[in-house]
């Protein structure tokens, strides 16, 4: 591949005579003296495109092959929770490169949650080229994906599934085994969307709550009222760490002219003071 290089306004230029050519950072300093900074970048030729996205295909179809009665019920909680379509919510699944945390969630004694983010993520305009260095050409878009919770940050719906035991999950007992739920983030603040979970859902069901299995007195047990208590003081928690971090302490600016102009003498400074 024979491959040209222009200066225009102090801009390295490259044209190629090969759409699918890739420029190194070697080649470049064949030509260029060694001050010159260089971009690393990769452009992909349309049949490696074409192989990346047949790679893919198969990928999701295999995924697709996999999906029982267990991943329906996933699907169907989300596409309620979420207001997407179950079609959606699959086709977002199966497409995810973490896809096999689900099965890790299965099995016995696996993964103890599952979680989901619903939220804006850059995307690229184009996938024509996949740069090292970052790109201007993105919009934000609403994206369903799988998620350990501790990579991305979260600030739109968190959806959640959660085991009751490490008895294996089957499409007969996935009901009984794994509770779901959802919370939001609003404007990035994590602490008021926990502390409105708490205090609007999780609090409210279990103080109505009048089967706790083993303790028969229900919420007459110190046991239980014990918990509660832990429960809203918890709440309260949340509540006091986000306002400590909203009401930011403001100090009022005082014009110090009006009391220095006129000092004259020891004694004014006292006064001033």
């Amino acid at each position: 591949t024979e491959s040209k290089y222009h200066r225009h306004g102090g801009n390295l230029k490259t044209r190629s005579t090969e759409l699918g050519s890739a420029v190194t950072e070697s080649s470049l300093t064949a030509v260029l003296p060694a001050s010159t900074p260089v971009k690393k970048s990769i452009v992909l030729s349309s049949e490696s495109r074409k192989e990346l996205a047949k790679q893919a295909k198969v990928t999701k179809e295999e995924r697709r092959a996999q999906i029982d009665g267990r991943h329906k019920y996933l699907i169907s909680r989300l596409a309620d929770g979420i207001d997407l379509s179950e079609q959606q919510v699959e086709e977002a699944i199966i497409s995810d490169d973490k896809f096999q945390l689900i099965e890790q969630f299965f099995v016995p004694s696996g993964l103890k949650k599952l979680l989901f983010f619903y939220q804006d993520i850059l995307q690229q305009k184009s996938n024509a080229s996949l740069r090292s260095d970052s790109s201007t050409n993105s919009l934000p878009q609403k994206k369903l994906f799988i998620t350990m919770g501790s990579t991305e940050n979260f600030t739109g719906t968190c959806a959640f599934f959660l085991r009751t035991s490490d008895e294996v999950i089957t499409a007969s007992n996935i009901s009984q085994e794994v509770n779901f739920g959802m919370f939001n983030c609003p404007n990035g603040n994590t602490l008021q969307g926990l502390e409105f979970f708490f205090s609007q859902i999780v609090i409210p069901v279990l103080k109505s709550q009048q089967n706790w299995g083993a303790v028969k007195e229900g919420l007459k047990n110190s046991q239980i009222q014990n918990f509660l208590y832990a429960v809203d003081k918890f709440v309260g928690t949340l509540s006091s760490s986000r306002q400590n971090i909203e009401d930011k302490i403001q100090l009022t600016k005082v014009d110090i002219d009006i009391y220095v102009s006129n000092l004259q003498n020891p004694s004014d400074c006292i006064t001033a003071g």
